[in-house]
C-alpha cells in the first residue's frame, strides 16, 4: 500500500519510514509536518493509508481526519499517538487503528492489515470518548486542484449553489462539498439558518432590516475591507420560518 507519514517530529517520522521500507511491503509517498500540509499532499498523492499523529499544532490529528474523509477516495487511517489510557480505550472499542509511541514494528504490521476508512460519525464518537478535541475550526474548499481551508471565523454566510455550498468569507468566496444541513448540525454555535437556502454566522449579524417590500433581512456588519464576493449578491432575507431563530440568536438568548 502507498502510506502517508504525518507527524509533526522529524525523529517521529525518520522511525516511521525506517520500519516501512524495512518491512517491504508498503511504499512510503510522502511525510507531512502539520494538518495542513497532510491535507495537500494527501490530495496529490492520493497514499491508501495515512498513519497520522494525534497531537500536532494546528490540525489536530482528529481534525486532519475529518476533512480526509471528505475525499472522494477517503484514505484508511492509523492514529500515531503517545500513551493515554483514555484515547487507547476508545480506539480498541471503536476498532480503530493506532499504534503507541515509540513505534514497535509488530504493532505497526498489525496496524496495517486492520487499517479503515473512518466516517464522520465515527471520528466525532472516537474524540468525544477519547478527551480529543473532535471539532472542525476549518471548511475545505477544493481550488483548482489545490487544497483551500477556510477558518469558521472567516465565514460570513454559506448559501446553497446547486449540489454544492457557496461559503462566502473573508477573503473572496469558495465552494465546498458539505451540505447546508451538515454545517447547521455540526457547527449549531456558529451558524444560524436564515431560510432554506442560507445560513449565516451569527457573530457577523449587525442587524435585521426591513426591505422595501416588507420582508425582513439580515445586515452583516461592516468592518470588513471590500472584496470580490464580500457583498452579498441578493438581499439576505430570513424566512418567516426562520425569524424567531434568528431573532433569538442575535439577542444571545
Amino acid at each position: 500500500m502507498n502510506v502517508l507519514i504525518v507527524d509533526d517530529e522529524p525523529p517521529a517520522r525518520a522511525r516511521l519510514r525506517q520500519l516501512l521500507e524495512e518491512d517491504g511491503a508498503h511504499r512510503v509517498v510522502g511525510e507531512a509536518g502539520n494538518g495542513r500540509q497532510a491535507l495537500e499532499m494527501a490530495i496529490a498523492l492520493q497514499p491508501e493509508v495515512v498513519l497520522l499523529d494525534i497531537s500536532m499544532p494546528g490540525l489536530n490529528g482528529i481534525e486532519t481526519a475529518r476533512h480526509l474523509n471528505t475525499f472522494e477516495k477517503p484514505p484508511s487511517i492509523i492514529f500515531t499517538t503517545a500513551y493515554d489510557r483514555y484515547a487507547v480505550e476508545a480506539f480498541d472499542a471503536q476498532a480503530v487503528g493506532y499504534v503507541l509511541k515509540p513505534v514497535r514494528r509488530q504493532r505497526l504490521e498489525r496496524a496495517l492489515e486492520q487499517a479503515a476508512k473512518l466516517n464522520r460519525n465515527l471520528l466525532a464518537e472516537l474524540g468525544r470518548s477519547a478527551g480529543i478535541d473532535d471539532r472542525r475550526h476549518h471548511v475545505c474548499a477544493r481550488v483548482r486542484g489545490e487544497l483551500r481551508l477556510i477558518a469558521l471565523t472567516d465565514i460570513d454566510y454559506c448559501s446553497a449553489d446547486q449540489k454544492y455550498v457557496r461559503v462566502h468569507h473573508r477573503h473572496g468566496q469558495d465552494l465546498i462539498d458539505d451540505s447546508l444541513k451538515m454545517l447547521e448540525d455540526e457547527f449549531p454555535d456558529t451558524f444560524v439558518r436564515i431560510h432554506r437556502s442560507a445560513l449565516v454566522s451569527v457573530a457577523r449579524i449587525e442587524a435585521l432590516r426591513k426591505t422595501d417590500d416588507g420582508r425582513l433581512e439580515v445586515r452583516l456588519r461592516n468592518d470588513r475591507a471590500a472584496r470580490p464576493g464580500s457583498v452579498p449578491a441578493e438581499p439576505l432575507i430570513v424566512s418567516r420560518r426562520h425569524l424567531a431563530e434568528v431573532r433569538r440568536r442575535i439577542r444571545g438568548d
